[in-house]
């Protein structure tokens, strides 16, 4: 079933026309919890463009998130609102322009607009400030980390009885997301770089070996409701193996594939130093440095992954998914989790076919339950 998603938007301009920006909010139509946060200082322009474009980026998140999903607009621009919904005429030629696009990025059946007083509409609100700021001090918006809470509990072999990753009912359902790195592949034990942009291994016996046994784990403790997966062949292979036992189908997410190493592709750390020391220091001091050859950096993957979360959340509420995906995918959703700082990368391990996991809560909280588990293995 498509999702049901509320957009709230604002804009502002400190001088109409003056330094401008925008703030748009999405949240589950069901919970009203926020699942996405988009902001952007865009230079000199008046309150209604920078509304006009909170709208546009509102929407377009909406459809990142479920383009099959419906959305309720809430704005406190009523000029907006009211234009939007057929009644007003829109005269001024550089509303027109951005009007007509926010009519083409969702069916206009699927979208409503209500109109709300501004303190009803302060997350939004605080985001077009929070990108004015940045464009005072010369930067562009960057988005926050989530919360998180970090939870004492057993590793898993410890815990009894084997059930799933369930939270207090004080706290109520939060989603669980249960991260499963694929199985080994023939460059896994030679520790070669394998992104998506080499050459997209399958998995070696062992590596079908450790799915199995992974499975296995999974359909004793009988909680995985959902399976969603990389489309990389050692992703999907190490999936479907799962999900065979488990009875379940896969849907495939393409923010969840690895990163893209370019010139690294195949080599080992050792090799990489040796033929690219330069890139390969800036890389390790820098989340927006890129490989060389590549057109991704871990602030590129940042993105995407943070994407994937949301549509997945929004997809399962209150459920225990099954996430198969790569090292740096996972590790970037759990360093998300914990509002670690980007090097905190290079300070995990996260061996094949290993669990994590995750919960996500209706506040916005995180949870992380458990970080790289092999029990299953031995």
């Amino acid at each position: 079933m498509a999702a049901r998603f509320i957009v709230e938007a604002d804009g502002g301009s400190r001088g109409n026309p003056g330094p401008a920006g925008y703030g748009a909010v999405v949240r589950d139509g069901d919970t009203g919890q926020i699942i996405a946060e988009a902001a952007e200082f865009i230079g000199h322009a008046t309150n209604n463009v920078a509304e006009y474009k909170g709208l546009i980026a509102g929407l377009k998140a909406a459809r990142e998130l479920d383009p099959d999903a419906s959305v309720d607009v809430r704005m406190d621009s009523k000029l907006v609102v009211e234009q939007m919904s057929g009644r007003w005429k829109i005269k001024h030629p550089d509303m027109q322009p951005l009007a007509a696009e926010a009519r083409t990025i969702l069916p206009r059946a699927r979208v409503t607009y209500t109109w709300i007083p501004r303190e009803r509409n302060k997350d939004a609100d605080r985001l077009a400030n929070e990108a004015m700021d940045a464009g005072k001090a010369g930067r562009q918006w960057e988005p926050r980390p989530r919360a998180a809470a970090v939870v004492d509990e057993p590793p898993l072999e410890t815990a009894a009885p084997k059930a799933g990753w369930a939270a207090p009912a004080d706290l109520g359902t939060p989603t669980t997301f249960v991260l499963l790195r694929h199985g080994e592949t023939a460059l896994t034990p030679q520790k070669r770089f394998s992104g998506s942009g080499g050459s997209d291994p399958e998995l070696s016996d062992k590596g079908r070996w450790q799915a199995a046994r992974a499975a296995e784990e999974l359909a004793a403790r009988g909680s995985i409701q959902a399976v969603v997966a990389s489309p990389m062949r050692r992703t999907r292979e190490t999936a479907e193996i799962v999900a065979a036992r488990l009875g379940l189908e896969v849907r495939y997410e393409d923010g969840l594939r690895e990163v893209d190493f370019g010139d690294w592709e195949g080599l080992t750390f050792a090799e990489v130093q040796e033929r690219h020391p330069e890139d390969l220091a800036t890389w390790l001091g820098s989340a927006k440095a890129k490989p060389t050859g590549s057109t991704e950096s871990f602030t590129t993957l940042t993105h995407r992954a943070g994407v994937a979360r949301d549509k997945i959340i929004a997809r399962h509420p209150g459920r225990t998914v099954l996430v198969v995906s790569h090292v740096s995918p996972i590790k970037t959703l759990v360093r998300l989790a914990l509002g670690a700082p980007p090097d905190a990368l290079y300070r995990m391990e996260l061996s094949a076919a290993s669990f994590c996991a995750v919960q996500y809560y209706a506040d916005g909280n995180a949870s992380l339950r458990l970080l790289n588990d092999t029990s299953h293995l031995r």
